[in-house]
């Protein structure tokens, strides 16, 4: 028998997937969140803050809706370290700006358009994610 989280999983990348084609065809974008984030931040992308803070606020709600609608405990394996989630959190927004985009938008977008930048990049941040792990959780044991 399957595993659920895999069924879950695989759920989540069809909506992922889904959410990201009707973006771009809705909206002739890409549907990056770090670009959608950035913009708000930076100030380049307040003439749409409305579409960028609902996209914002649907990635906040959709996992708690999930679990609601489906009845399922959220389980997560996050450490209780609050030093080594600001550092991740700042280690993975430094990468997003540095890579021009996330894993949404050039692993679910870039990919499916069948980018090579998108593609670079996806590589590179799933080494990077990889030696992180190795490094942080194996040899150094903070998470």
């Amino acid at each position: 028998m399957i595993e659920p989280s895999y069924i879950y999983g695989l759920i989540g990348g069809l909506i992922i997937g889904l959410a990201g084609a009707v973006y771009l065809l809705g909206n002739g974008r890409i549907m990056g969140a770090s670009g959608v984030i950035g913009g708000l931040v930076d100030g380049s992308g307040l003439n749409e803050w409305r579409d960028r803070l609902l996209f914002i606020v649907g990635l906040i709600a959709a996992p708690w809706l999930a679990l609601l609608v489906l009845g399922i405990e959220g389980e997560t394996n996050i450490t209780s370290n609050p030093w080594v989630l600001i550092a991740a959190g700042i280690l993975v927004g430094f990468g997003a700006r540095l890579a021009n985009g996330c894993t949404s938008g050039h692993g679910v977008c870039g990919i499916s358009r069948l980018s090579l930048r998108g593609i670079a990049a996806t590589g590179f941040y799933l080494l990077a994610g990889g030696v992180s792990v190795l490094l942080f959780k194996h040899i150094l044991g903070v998470i």
